[in-house]
C-alpha cells in the first residue's frame, strides 16, 4: 500500500496494523499445518497392522496344553460366549502355506536302518510328517521341503521317524540363506527392511518389516560367538590399531537421530613381516566414554596405536598398554591447512612427515629387527630434527 494512500488517522491505522498482525499470524499457523501434514507421519492402515500383528503371533513359539488352559480362569470366560470345545485347537496357529510358484526341493529324512531298533522286524510304510522352511539363494526363492516318513514295525507296532533337522532359528520358517541375504543387504548393502519388504514382495513372498527385524535380532545372537571369538584373536596380537568414528542412530519418540559410537579394532602385523591373519573388530557403544575402550580391551596387554583422545588415557596408567601415536591423524591438520591456506609451513610439514613415510614403505614387510635396525639410523635423526623445527616454530605462530 502506498504512503499517501493510508489513512491519517491513529486509530484507524492502528486497526490496520491489529488486523495485519491477525493475518500474518493465521498464515504462518496455516502454513505450519500444512507442512505437518506434508511431512508428518502419515497413518498405518488398519489391515497392515493387522497383518503385521497376525505374523509376529505366528513367529511366536506354541503354548503347550497347560499353560493355555491354566491362562483361562472361569470368571474370564463369558457365560453368554460359546466356548470352544478345545482352547488350545482354537489358539494354535495354522501351518504357513508358501506361494506354489517357488520352486521346491525335497529333502527325506528316512531311517538308515530297515528293521526295527526294538525287535528287529520288519518295517511298513505308516504315513509321514511334512514341513517347509523358506531359503533364498541369491537371485531367487526356493522352498526347502523337509519329509519325514514314519515307519511301523509289523511285530511289535513301534513307529519308527527320524527327528525333525533343526532350524536356525526355533520354529522360525527362514533358513540360513534367507536369515544372510536379509544381514547382508541390511548392513553391507545398506538396504532398509522396509525396502528389502518390497523388494521380496515384488519376488511374489509376503515379508513384513516386524518379521525382517526380528530375524536380524535372532542373527545377531546366532553370530555373537563369532564376534566373541574375533574380539578374543585380536585382544592376542601384541599392537592393536584403534579408532572411533560417530553414527546417527534412530531416536524413536525425538522425530531425529542421537549420536551413537562405532569403535574399530584391528590387528594387523603383515608390515612386519607377520603372517597371523589380519582382523577387524567393531563393537558399538550408544556414547564416547572413556569406560567403553577399557571394557573393549580388558585383558590386552602390549602397545595401543590410537589417536589423541583423552579417554584412552586411563588405558595407559598400569603401563599394561603402551600409547603409540597416530602419525596419520598429527599429518592431518597440516594436510588440511595446506589445502585451506596454502601454507609454507604446513607444506614443509608435510615434506618431512612425508621422508618418514618414505622409509617406512622401503622397510614394509620386513623382519622386526630390520626395520628397527633402519629406523634407528634413518628415521631417528629425522625426527629429532621436525622435533627442534615444530618447537622453533611454534614460538613464532
Amino acid at each position: 500500500m502506498l504512503a499517501n494512500a493510508l489513512p491519517n488517522d491513529i486509530d484507524t491505522l492502528k486497526r490496520m496494523l491489529v488486523s495485519r498482525d491477525e493475518t500474518i499470524a493465521k498464515l504462518l499457523a496455516e502454513i505450519a499445518r500444512l507442512k505437518r501434514w506434508q511431512y508428518g507421519r502419515s497413518s498405518e492402515r488398519m489391515s497392515e497392522l493387522m497383518n503385521q500383528l497376525q505374523l509376529a503371533l505366528d513367529d511366536l513359539p506354541a503354548v503347550d496344553d497347560e499353560s493355555v488352559a491354566s491362562t483361562i480362569t472361569p470368571a474370564e470366560a463369558s457365560p453368554n460366549t460359546e466356548r470352544p470345545k478345545d482352547n488350545v485347537t482354537a489358539l494354535r496357529r495354522t501351518p504357513r502355506a508358501f506361494p506354489t510358484h517357488l520352486p521346491r526341493e525335497t529333502i527325506v529324512h528316512a531311517p538308515t536302518d530297515c528293521g526295527c531298533p526294538h525287535c528287529g522286524g520288519q518295517l511298513r510304510t505308516l504315513g509321514q510328517d511334512i514341513s517347509e522352511t523358506l531359503d533364498y539363494v541369491p537371485g531367487y526363492f526356493k522352498v526347502h521341503r523337509h519329509v519325514r516318513p514314519k515307519l511301523a514295525c509289523r511285530t511289535c507296532s513301534h513307529i519308527e521317524q527320524v527327528p525333525a533337522p533343526s532350524r536356525p532359528i526355533t520354529r522360525g520358517m527362514a533358513d540360513a540363506g534367507l536369515l544372510a541375504q536379509v544381514v547382508v543387504a541390511k548392513y553391507a548393502d545398506h538396504t532398509p527392511l522396509y525396502r528389502q519388504e518390497h523388494i521380496y514382495r515384488r519376488a511374489g513372498v509376503q515379508l513384513d518389516r516386524a518379521t525382517l527385524a526380528a530375524w536380524v535380532r535372532e542373527s545377531s545372537r546366532l553370530l555373537e560367538p563369532l564376534s566373541n571369538a574375533l574380539g578374543r584373536y585380536v585382544r592376542q596380537a601384541g599392537k592393536i590399531h584403534t579408532d572411533d568414528t560417530p553414527v546417527p542412530v534412530l531416536d524413536p519418540g525425538r522425530g531425529k537421530t542421537r549420536t551413537g559410537r562405532l569403535w574399530t579394532y584391528v590387528r594387523d602385523d603383515r608390515s612386519a613381516g607377520n603372517r597371523a591373519p589380519p582382523a577387524v573388530w567393531y563393537q558399538y557403544s550408544p556414547d564416547r566414554k572413556s569406560e567403553r575402550p577399557q571394557k573393549h580391551l580388558q585383558g590386552f596387554s602390549g602397545i595401543l596405536q590410537a589417536d589423541a583422545y583423552s579417554g584412552y588415557g586411563a588405558l595407559y596408567r598400569s603401563g599394561q598398554i603402551v600409547e603409540a601415536g597416530c602419525w596419520a591423524h598429527a599429518r592431518r591438520k597440516f594436510y588440511d591447512l595446506f589445502k585451506q591456506e596454502q601454507s609454507p609451513l604446513a607444506q614443509e610439514a608435510l615434506a618431512r612427515i612425508g621422508a618418514l613415510y618414505a622409509i617406512e614403505r622401503e622397510i614394509r614387510g620386513c623382519a622386526v629387527a630390520l626395520r628397527q635396525s633402519v629406523r634407528q639410523r634413518q628415521a631417528a635423526p629425522l625426527l629429532a630434527s621436525l622435533k627442534v623445527w615444530l618447537e622453533h616454530r611454534l614460538m613464532t605462530v
